[in-house]
């Protein structure tokens, strides 16, 4: 397997293209998601990214006791990287997140990465549980990305919880999240970018950022990383408009900015069709720009549709 700042090495200064899938709901056929994986081969996509969602549930009580009641979830990322590796010849990248693990549950899960011979992974802290007013850690396990990342370095030297080991150090290669425009609940951008310089001095190797629609903030975001010593590779994330109510759904959801420019287009779009066509044209400028800017690669967050980022990336390799 090779990591992903070898892929980038190897480019030598030619952006590449990759993707983020999500599992499919409990239930569904992984045709379905391979379906959507399929026409995006050709571009060679070094790895592919699957998230990780935690269980959700409602409480009820059970004589007498209140009982956890699972209502949702999705087959297992392991289980998919697995499948994904298999069928495509690709690297895997499993999400590795905070909510719903103890930090025993994380470490086994990180080996059973290891076993499979998947060395990249993305930390997150993770969403909260839907619902939620704010992300609560499971008991026992971590309230922060950063302790997560720890965690991981911690057994890449072969430190575990509760022993040290030098048979079975791993070997990952450590993805973090980046936010060029700050994390919702941070209060401030500089604050927001204190955490992100903990978790690379803590050893993670490169950053994936959340979507954006300005290349703007992501150069900026870029500048002030360089600016103040972080030299890891910086993957823009990128997600094509695809109808008109996304336009307050994408802010609301992930609070971000969209440019002027793209709203207006949008908006005088008679169908959502049109609005998929601006968003396709919007991304092959965004992606024009964000290649010459020096991208090590231009991430895709696919969310169960391919047909439009299939069309963006005929327009740019």
């Amino acid at each position: 397997m090779t990591k992903i700042t070898q892929y980038i090495e190897k480019a030598k200064g030619k952006t590449l293209f990759s993707i983020e899938i999500i599992p499919p709901v409990k239930g569904e056929s992984i045709q379905n998601l391979m379906n959507n994986i399929d026409p995006l081969m050709e571009f060679k996509p070094p790895f592919i990214e699957v998230t990780y969602h935690r269980e959700e549930y409602i409480e009820k009580v059970v004589d007498g006791r209140v009982t956890k009641i699972p209502t949702r979830k999705r087959p297992g990322t392991v289980g998919i990287c697995s499948s994904l590796m298999q069928r495509y010849k690709v690297d895997a990248v499993p999400h590795v997140i905070c909510g719903g693990f103890t930090k025993e549950e994380t470490e086994d899960f990180l080996f059973d990465l290891h076993y499979l011979g998947i060395e990249n992974v993305l930390v997150l802290r993770g969403d909260p549980i839907k619902g939620a007013a704010a992300f609560t850690p499971e008991k026992g396990g971590h309230a922060y990305a950063s302790d997560l990342v720890e965690q991981v370095v911690n057994m890449n030297k072969g430190i575990l919880l509760h022993e040290e080991t030098e048979s079975f150090p791993t070997n990952f290669c450590i993805g973090v999240a980046g936010y060029p425009e700050k994390h919702f609940e941070a209060p401030n951008f500089s604050t927001d970018f204190t955490y992100l310089k903990q978790k690379i001095e803590l050893g993670a190797d490169y950053i994936v950022t959340q979507m954006f629609f300005d290349n703007q903030k992501y150069f900026d975001f870029v500048n002030k990383c360089r600016a103040e010593g972080i030299t890891v590779p910086i993957i823009p994330g990128l997600k094509p408009l695809t109808t008109k109510k996304q336009l307050t759904v994408l802010p609301r959801i992930f609070h971000l900015d969209m440019p002027e420019d793209l709203v207006n287009a949008a908006m005088d779009c008679k169908t959502d069709k049109d609005v998929k066509q601006v968003g396709i044209e919007w991304g092959i400028k965004q992606c024009k720009e964000l290649i010459e800017f020096g991208a090590p690669i231009l991430h895709f967050y696919t969310m169960g549709k391919s047909d439009n980022i299939r069309a963006i990336a005929e327009g740019i390799f």
